[in-house]
């Protein structure tokens, strides 16, 4: 008789164990292990410059023919002229739907300025081509820039949005102001008084440089780490950890300012390394504040525009509203601010609040 030998009742475990550990890597290794990093490949180093080049170009081509070095004159503003009003680029930094795209189209059409409203704004959406998005339709139509991969904790948000900055200065020399916003965002009054609040007409007539809207800090307890997330002392010599600045990731630039970032070359090169760790490592709340701090420090008011409520965050992700928490109470703390002017945008908002949001649209959020 032949025996067939069975394992042992003590090698049932590991056998268990052995056929266990790929299907355990397959379904929960990437929620435990951070995801591969994206890595900015030359050709695309490369074809980002190319637009760079071509908007600063562009700007240098319109910069004689400008009543104003900075800003678009006076009259341009105040008459129906042949000259350009200024205008505010909206960037919308997107991986998803804009959920609130209704609500940005109110908060567009429901001025009571006299001037035509779509004469004084543009829409610029960058888009994760990985990402499947609806359709978008009414005033953001056919506005998605040709966009590449983003993701958290790596350079691409500062690469793409530069690339929004650039698009948006190639289309239009009338571009002045530049909101960077996300789909997580919504305004929190009219189009009329973010306007009327950019381009204080008392400023235009004394021909004032306008500042930049962006928090820059330099107190934060995690600087340190911050600083070294792409290993120790990397950034040096470009950036000295006493010149290294936190902040916000969305601002409102002036054109000035986002010409110097899209011509920056020096401290990109630093900020693009991949981070070693990831944890302490958000390069688009790093690059921004440190540039300018670097490069005008008197040219922003260090504060931003939009409020953000970091009480309860998690894993690095502030606060999320849900419809119970929408109400008129809600946005008119949400304006408040330690500073001379309110808050213009706040975040972050679930997908579902566009209902409630819709309902106080013109009774409180645009009623102002």
């Amino acid at each position: 008789m032949v025996m067939i030998s069975t394992p042992s009742a003590a090698l049932i475990p590991t056998l268990t164990l052995l056929i266990s550990l790929p299907i355990f890597f397959y379904f929960l290794a990437p929620r435990i292990l951070p995801p591969r990093q994206i890595i900015i490949s030359n050709p695309e180093e490369l074809d980002d410059l190319s637009l760079f080049h071509k908007a600063i170009a562009m700007d240098s081509a319109n910069f004689s023919r400008r009543p104003h070095p900075r800003l678009p004159s006076v009259k341009s503003h105040l008459s129906s002229g042949k000259l350009r009003r200024p205008k505010i680029a909206f960037l919308f930094l997107t991986n998803s739907n804009l959920h609130f795209a209704l609500l940005w189209e109110r908060f567009f059409t429901s001025s009571n300025l006299t001037i035509k409203t779509h004469d004084l704004y543009n829409i610029y959406v960058h888009a994760d081509p990985v990402v499947k998005i609806d359709p978008l339709d009414g005033v953001f139509k056919g506005k998605i820039i040709p966009s590449k991969r983003t993701q958290r904790s790596s350079p691409t948000l500062i690469s793409s949005t530069r690339r929004l900055l650039a698009a948006a200065i190639l289309d239009d020399p009338a571009n002045t102001y530049f909101a960077l916003v996300s789909q997580t965002c919504i305004p929190l009054h009219s189009f009329n008084y973010l306007y009327s609040f950019l381009f204080d007409l008392r400023r235009m007539s004394r021909g004032l440089e306008f500042s930049s809207y962006i928090e820059i800090l330099d107190d934060d307890p995690n600087l340190w780490d911050r600083y070294n997330a792409r290993g120790d002392n990397v950034m040096l010599p470009e950036v000295h950890f006493n010149e290294f600045r936190v902040g916000s990731q969305f601002f409102v630039l002036t054109r000035k300012h986002a010409l110097t970032v899209i011509k920056d070359r020096k401290l990109w090169r630093k900020f693009k390394l991949p981070c070693l760790n990831q944890n302490s490592c958000y390069p688009e709340e790093h690059y921004f504040p440190s540039l300018l701090s670097m490069q005008d420090p008197n040219g922003t008011t260090h504060y931003t525009l939009t409020r953000v409520n970091w009480t309860d965050s998690v894993n690095g992700h502030p606060h999320t509203y849900h419809p119970p928490e929408v109400s008129p109470e809600l946005i008119y703390t949400l304006r408040k601010s330690n500073s001379s002017y309110s808050y213009m945008f706040a975040r972050k908002f679930s997908p579902d609040c566009l209902k409630p949001l819709m309902e106080i649209a013109d009774s409180v959020m645009f009623k102002d």
